[in-house]
């Protein structure tokens, strides 16, 4: 696997969709949860979604119950409560581990494209995030703390 566009993952109703469908766009690839201090940034995932998707730009959310039991619903419930309580429109997928022997292939690659802190290659908590450029490698890697306005910054390069 070279770049992100060799994955698939399953969508968060259900179907299975190839990565390789957002060939020639810039992604913001996001680990997330319902239950969290960091969950308000959904909006300005959002926020971006809309703003830079006519310029290339697709935010991919991938729902993780991996930290402390934050994400705790099943699809339908993580689906209903974006869309309701945050108006999400990006792409969700299916709820994945990001973390460990079951984590899912695109997880491991993010991962071992881009290192945290310290050369750490786990994801330490909700809403971790990974830029990858239009040629699907994996540009940079955010904290859960580095919120989407500070993302925005960073959006020139690959748009």
């Amino acid at each position: 696997m070279t770049n992100v566009y060799d994955f698939s993952a399953k969508t968060i109703d259900g179907a299975e969709q190839s990565l390789a469908d957002y060939k020639g766009k810039a992604m913001l690839v996001v680990n997330t949860a319902s239950k969290c201090g960091f969950t308000p940034q959904y909006t300005g995932l959002e926020k971006l979604w809309k703003k830079y998707q006519g310029q290339g730009l697709v935010v991919l959310g991938f729902p993780c119950d991996q930290f402390g039991h934050q994400e705790p619903g099943d699809e339908e419930e993580i689906k209903s409560f974006c869309s309701l309580t945050y108006d999400v429109s990006f792409p969700m997928y299916a709820k994945v581990d990001v973390n460990g022997d079951k984590a899912h292939p695109l997880w491991k690659f993010l991962k071992k494209e881009k290192s945290g802190l310290l050369g750490m290659d786990g994801i330490k908590w909700n809403f971790t995030k990974f830029l990858v450029d239009k040629d699907g490698k994996v540009i940079k890697r955010y904290a859960p703390t580095d919120t989407p306005e500070k993302i925005e910054k960073d959006l020139a390069a690959v748009l």
